[in-house]
């Protein structure tokens, strides 16, 4: 059996290691996982596997230092290995070190200038950066190389704009006529055909190829809708009843959760709230609901807020604040945080984030669910996105979640409608730096200039100025959009 030692040590069994190490780490127990890890690593420091794992494993627990020096020393040891140089090009990009990122991303280029999939993952960073001429320069050379990968399509539709003698149309209307097409293919030349199709003002065929791509999506991720309500059901179950006065200290940094449906405009609003010198954008970042999953159980088996310890709170607000600095790298200040389904844990955010701030955004539900059901979003991430009577379930339990917190909590919420903002951009924008507790600036009125990458569907519009333009975007659908004004029924559209 393969054995390392080191300094004339006992030797360790490597493979024994390794799989009580995995084992660890898949139980979350880091601490202990770490130790096995770094145990390889020292006794035998050019073992590779060891540091990859420990950088995971140093991610894990919000060392975004250890997570890079590991990587870092991998790509020292493995210089000529591509998927070193990706790994920690991924890495720089989740932590918005966008410069040594890019640089990442041409060092694995060298190793495998060949690679179709390495200089689409730095067109796609050059993307969230908004270097949308690069991008696309290097993204139509590659399609020149791979006519028939479908996902160098999707990534080009980002920000390509289309004429009706494009050849980049007639090679995806070629494509599309390929009965060997399997669904990944339909549903991502779907999505960049439709928005071909919306450029070229063919509503009718922007449907057709809508319909197709999502139900390719909806079979590749199936939805489970009865699923997802009883999960939501029993989320707000576990928070009833509960005392939700703040408890604990105050935390540094400080969350600033801005909570809405997909497409409603959060990234134009956390792009606002960012512009201010004492804010930093979180994103996406979840940390909340899936540690308070972790610590205090799955929805069907969560521990009731009103028995959550105050000590017990604090640890989870404590895991929040170390991963948001591991993400954003601020340790004071403001840092903001639009992950979904965040709604449904208002209550335990209220009592166990001291001074937290929560901002709920509102829009249209039509303009929401033409949206969502335009946007190809990451494969299983919402999976209710494939069919407009899914969509209105989904909005429908969005605007529950706030109605039940409203009622018991309202001074701790500010809403605000995406149509207000964007018709009445100061005073809106005004009363948005206000609801985060902090001091006006005059920069949060251009959050165009920003800089940083951004990592959601938005990459393109939230680098434009505000305006009022994508307001009832729907109604030149509304024919097509009729099942989701059917399962809507009667409730209000504001």
């Amino acid at each position: 059996m393969p054995a390392d030692s080191t300094n004339g040590t006992r030797p360790i069994d490597r493979n024994g290691t390794i799989a009580q190490a995995r084992a660890l780490q898949a139980q979350g127990r880091l601490d202990e996982a770490a130790q096995a890890w770094r145990a390889l690593r020292d006794a035998n420091p050019g073992f590779a596997e060891a540091r990859i794992h420990l950088s995971t494993n140093a991610f894990d627990q919000g060392d975004r230092d250890a997570c890079l020096s590991e990587l870092r020393e991998v790509t020292r040891l493995l210089p000529d290995d591509p998927r070193a140089w990706s790994t920690l090009a991924a890495r720089l990009r989740h932590f918005g070190l966008t410069d040594e990122a890019l640089s990442a991303c041409d060092a694995a280029i060298a190793c495998d200038p060949k690679s179709v999939k390495l200089r689409a993952e730095k067109a796609h960073l050059q993307q969230s950066l908004g270097e949308f001429d690069a991008a696309e320069r290097a993204l139509i050379k590659l399609l020149r190389r791979s006519p028939a990968d479908t996902d160098l399509y999707r990534m080009l539709m980002t920000a390509h704009r289309v004429t009706r003698n494009d050849p980049v149309l007639r090679q995806m209307l070629a494509l599309w006529k390929d009965k060997r097409l399997n669904d990944t293919g339909r549903m991502n030349l779907g999505f960049a055909l439709a928005t071909a199709m919306e450029q070229l003002d063919e509503p009718r065929r922007v449907f057709a190829y809508l319909d197709a791509a999502n139900a390719a999506q909806a079979r590749l991720a199936p939805d489970d809708s009865e699923a997802r309500a009883q999960q939501a059901a029993a989320t707000l179950a576990a928070q009833e009843g509960a005392d939700l006065t703040p408890r604990g200290p105050r935390m540094q940094p400080r969350p600033v959760f801005i909570v809405g449906m997909p497409r409603s405009g959060t990234t134009l609003v956390e792009r606002i709230i960012a512009r201010h010198s004492g804010a930093t954008a979180g994103g996406e970042m979840g940390h909340a609901l899936r540690r308070a999953r972790l610590r205090f159980g799955p929805p069907e088996a969560m521990t009731p807020l009103a028995d959550i310890p105050d000590d017990a709170l604090v640890d989870w607000a404590a895991d929040w604040a170390r991963l948001a600095t591991r993400d954003t790298g601020a340790a004071s200040g403001v840092v903001t945080d639009k992950a979904m389904m965040t709604e449904q844990i208002l209550g335990l955010i209220r009592r166990g984030m001291p001074g937290a701030r929560i901002i709920v955004v509102h829009r249209d539900p039509r303009d929401i669910a033409l949206s969502i059901y335009r946007n190809q979003f990451r494969l299983g991430q919402h999976r209710y996105a494939n069919a407009l009577t899914d969509i209105a379930d989904a909005i429908k339990a969005f605007r529950a979640a706030i109605a039940h917190w409203r009622a018991r909590m309202p001074e701790a919420l500010h809403e605000i409608r995406y149509e207000d903002l964007v018709a009445d951009p100061e005073a809106q924008t005004r009363a948005l730096v206000a609801a985060a507790g902090l001091e006006w600036e005059d920069a949060c009125l251009d959050p165009a200039a920003g800089s940083g990458s951004v990592r959601t569907l938005s990459v393109a519009q939230v680098r434009q100025p505000i305006h009022a333009g994508r307001r009832q975007a729907w109604r030149k659908y509304e024919s097509e959009m009729q099942p989701f004004i059917d399962a809507w029924g009667d409730q209000p559209w504001d």
